[in-house]
């Protein structure tokens, strides 16, 4: 798997919501189209930790050979650090949905405004607007050097 963040594969197949003239941002079907995205990008990761769960049982085995031995430790280890990523993801899925439920979703942490929909839909986990991630960016690579 990509060191990337992984998004949800409904994503790639899902409905793009539909804007209707003079409709509320964030309002009741806007939150419900983000809730379902969530909640299946939630589900498909808890389905991924139950098939890593499966394989390590099925697949662990005490090898004569060292270095078959190593190779297998090593295809767990970098298996459990995709979980370990993915157990985050879960728990930022998690608070995202609290925020719909708060109706506090789809507005900027830093300035307050509008994250907007093609940006949600793209990121449903975004936090920041365009421009304050933007200069968010732009200020990591300066302390970086």
């Amino acid at each position: 798997m990509p060191a990337q963040q992984s998004t949800p594969e409904n994503l790639k197949t899902f409905v793009p919501y539909k804007e209707k003239k003079g409709e509320k941002y964030m309002n009741e079907d806007q939150k419900e189209h983000f809730r379902q995205i969530l909640l299946s990008w939630k589900a498909e990761l808890m389905e991924e930790v139950d098939r890593t769960v499966s394989h390590m049982k099925d697949e662990a085995s005490n090898f004569p050979d060292p270095a078959d031995r190593a190779t297998q430790e090593e295809e767990f280890s970098l298996e459990l650090r995709t979980r370990d990523r993915e157990r985050k993801l879960i728990k930022k899925i998690d608070s995202t949905l609290n925020l719909i439920d708060e109706d506090d979703y789809g507005f900027c942490d830093t300035c307050g405004v509008d994250i907007g929909i093609k940006r949600l839909e793209a990121r449903p986990t975004a936090t920041l607007c365009i421009d304050c991630k933007t200069l968010d960016e732009i200020k990591e690579r300066q302390e970086r050097g």
